[in-house]
């Protein structure tokens, strides 16, 4: 009877073991916890960013470090790149230099321009484009240079072309890109805060990727100053397209004085050039661009594109 007793309750443990395990693999498992809910994208940027203060007091007596414009613009990142913290920006903005030797002057454009474009809430990054060797400047095939390395470097809506002595004394000038191609200038302080004339199309203008390979760009061929404004706005009308500009005090420009480099003296072929603008648009511009690029840079304030851009052919 012991052993019987004995026996029944060695099956019984057995049966309730065998009920445990069934038990345990029957129940549903375990909920996984919940993660935690994704923060939600910033919202668009206003039409009318905020932060402007409007007209500005520009002055050019003191000169001011590259180290103390970093202090005073701390979100600004290396390569001159500033995108908005709270909200999306509609654009994003290549805002291009063409450069040789001038920089006393481009530190007075980063001290002013970096604190206007953040207040725009603009997404933007700055390219110099730096003619590299003593041969003639040409600033348009310099411009043209920029769109493609600026292109190569990140997808961008809008591209602002600016001279490195140029200040705008409102920061309600937007630096971006509207439906029709923008000139940024509607009057200039060396002409009494007027145009030269109304057909004007220089000193920092922006086109949008669609207005400007319409263009097929800017003309490669207007080596030393002048011309080249006259060019690119002809292509603008031979494409069907109009300029638009700021309206009144919004689009004035202080410009800083200085003597004409020697190496920039007046191009004596800008007549020629111009009398077969329509004719040479479809073969120089873009589709016919050569140059090496030497050295790019992330400078703590802009992107520094050291380039050879060749030499005049003869004459």
């Amino acid at each position: 009877m012991p052993r019987f007793k004995q026996t029944m309750f060695k099956l019984l443990l057995l049966l309730g073991c065998v009920l445990s395990v069934i038990s345990l693999q029957a129940a549903p498992p375990a909920a996984p916890p919940t993660p935690a809910a994704a923060a939600p994208p910033p919202p668009p940027c206003p039409d009318i960013s905020p932060l402007h203060v409007g007209p500005l007091k520009v002055e050019f007596g003191s000169r001011v470090s590259l180290d103390q414009i970093l202090k005073q613009n701390p979100n600004i990142e290396r390569g001159g790149r500033h995108r908005p913290r709270d909200c999306v920006a509609s654009q994003k903005v290549a805002v291009i230099i063409p450069f040789r030797d001038r920089e006393e002057h481009l530190e007075v454009w980063l001290h002013y321009l970096h604190p206007i474009l953040q207040r725009q809430q603009n997404d933007y990054r700055v390219y110099v484009v730096h003619q590299h060797g003593d041969g003639t400047f040409n600033r348009a095939k310099l411009m043209n240079v920029g769109y493609l390395e600026a292109q190569d470097d990140d997808d961008y809506d809008c591209f602002v072309f600016s001279d490195v002595d140029l200040i705008p004394m409102d920061d309600r000038n937007i630096y971006g890109c509207s439906s029709q191609p923008r000139h940024l200038i509607a009057g200039l302080e060396k002409w009494n805060f007027g145009l030269l004339y109304h057909t004007y199309y220089g000193g920092v203008i922006a086109l949008n990727k669609e207005q400007f390979l319409k263009i097929n760009g800017f003309p490669n061929n207007y080596w030393g100053w002048g011309g080249e404004d006259d060019d690119i706005y002809r292509r603008i009308v031979y494409t069907g397209m109009s300029v638009s500009r700021p309206d009144g005090k919004v689009g004035h420009y202080r410009n800083i004085h200085h003597e004409r480099d020697k190496l920039n003296q007046a191009n004596p072929k800008i007549r020629e050039l111009l009398r077969g603008a329509r004719r040479n648009m479809a073969m120089d511009g873009l589709n016919h661009l050569s140059y090496k690029v030497l050295r790019t840079t992330r400078e703590p304030l802009y992107t520094n594109v050291t380039v050879d851009i060749g030499n005049p052919p003869p004459p």
